[in-house]
């Protein structure tokens, strides 16, 4: 098995955590998939990876026939020179035009073009502590997307929710502008105030809200023993310490010997491929947890690691649709061994890998999709979902009401 599918981010960079650093302008990606499993502060790796030469004779069949095909281009560039209103035109500018006509066509929203400027400001490392507004969000689209918000952060206090556009910021329009950067107009010292104008679906105008940024904390796990002797683990991120905070947990669970567990990835935004695999092995004993399918029709398999603890336990899975991305894979590996059922809404359909490959000479970088990733039955999730087995909506009246009927549904399968 290669291990470069354990390079890649399988979501594109779908877990960003929305905080700042109080001594630097650049913003930390929580616990991303990045090189290596590395802290997502540090994104230095990703400036290693060396892009080979074009290999031209895949397409086309000789040189001439490439210089057939680029004749209208040529053609084109020639006319805006000769003929354009304006003179001079920017060259520089209608080449990082072409290149990002070219991945536009593609027709894939994870696969774009940064120049210089916004690459380098988007790989600016941090130190010190975070603030921000403490969600998890989706940098791919058209617009900044929200995924989940973090439980108790400023987002969620003031009603975001999974699916929300972020579409101004400060009264400023980000159509256009790329997610990595939009984030930092996010990101604040703790205490200020970030005017978010909002799109959601369903509702016929978008809505300003006032977001103060706090110091936020991003713990791996919560978990406790529920009335019925029955044990509850709620996993928030999929980063470095994720793993062990889980087995530590499940340890102290399960030697209160419970009845079944409730493995909560409700609002978990995905994170290290790594992470997602150890953890899947926690549950799923032995097998296949996932698949890396590339554009040549090869694939990279990953499976279980042996030495989980709670493979053998009676075994319920919580998702809704802020569960993307890492959480999908464990989702989606238990479910199809069969060892619980998924409990909740179907999940966000985040499965697809990119990377961000720098162009030479410092010319900005592309980010591609090079792979989709499938569950053990060799489904894809991709702008799907996983489907729970056993659909319970969690409504707006629900939450102010302090009812969690997806949890009780889960409690009441376990007592059965």
């Amino acid at each position: 098995m290669r291990s470069k599918g354990m390079l890649y981010f399988t979501g594109g960079v779908i877990a960003l955590i929305l905080l700042a650093s109080t001594c630097a302008t650049g913003y930390f990606v929580g616990h991303t998939v990045l090189p290596n499993n590395q802290s997502s502060g540090d994104t230095s790796s990703l400036l290693q990876v060396t892009p080979n030469e074009a290999d031209l004779s895949t397409t086309a069949s000789n040189p001439d026939d490439l210089k057939q095909l680029f004749n209208p281009f040529w053609q084109s560039w020639q006319i805006v020179h000769d003929q354009y209103v304006d003179q001079p035109v920017d060259d520089e500018a209608l080449m990082q035009g072409a290149i990002r006509g070219m991945l536009e066509s593609l027709g894939d929203p994870h696969t774009s073009y940064m120049d210089s400027f916004q690459f380098n400001q988007a790989n600016i490392p941090l130190d010190g502590e975070y603030e921000g507004i403490g969600a998890w969000v989706d940098p791919t689209g058209q617009y900044l997307t929200i995924v989940s918000p973090m439980p108790g952060s400023p987002a969620e206090k003031v009603g975001l929710k999974p699916g929300d556009q972020i579409i101004a910021i400060d009264g400023q329009d980000m159509n256009g502008v790329d997610g990595e950067l939009v984030i930092r107009q996010v990101l604040g010292p703790a205490g200020t105030t970030v005017k978010l104008t909002i799109n959601r679906e369903g509702l016929s105008e978008p809505f300003d809200v006032d977001v103060i940024r706090a110091n936020i904390i991003v713990p791996s796990t919560d978990s406790k023993m529920l009335e019925g002797n029955i044990a509850y683990v709620h996993l928030l991120t999929f980063g470095d310490k994720s793993t062990s905070e889980l087995r530590q947990a499940l340890k102290d669970l399960l030697a209160q010997e419970p009845v079944g567990l409730i493995f909560d990835l409700r609002n978990n935004g995905g994170g290290a491929l790594k992470t997602a695999i150890e953890v899947a092995s926690e549950f799923v004993g032995d097998g296949v947890i996932m698949y890396e399918e590339y554009g040549n029709d090869t694939r990279d398999t990953y499976s279980a690691i042996k030495g989980g603890l709670a493979t053998q336990v009676p075994l319920i899975v919580l998702i809704n649709e802020g569960t993307a991305s890492a959480s999908e894979i464990v989702a989606g590996a238990i479910q199809d061994h069969g060892r619980g059922p998924l409990v909740g809404t179907t999940s966000f359909g985040k499965g697809s890998v990119q990377n961000w490959i720098p162009l030479k000479d410092d010319q900005g970088a592309i980010r591609v999709t090079i792979a989709r990733w499938l569950t053990p039955d060799g489904r894809t999730i991709h702008e799907i979902g996983l489907q729970p087995d056993v659909v319970v909506e969690l409504t707006d009246e629900d939450i102010q009401a302090g009812k969690d009927p997806q949890l009780d549904k889960a409690i009441e399968l376990i007592t059965q």
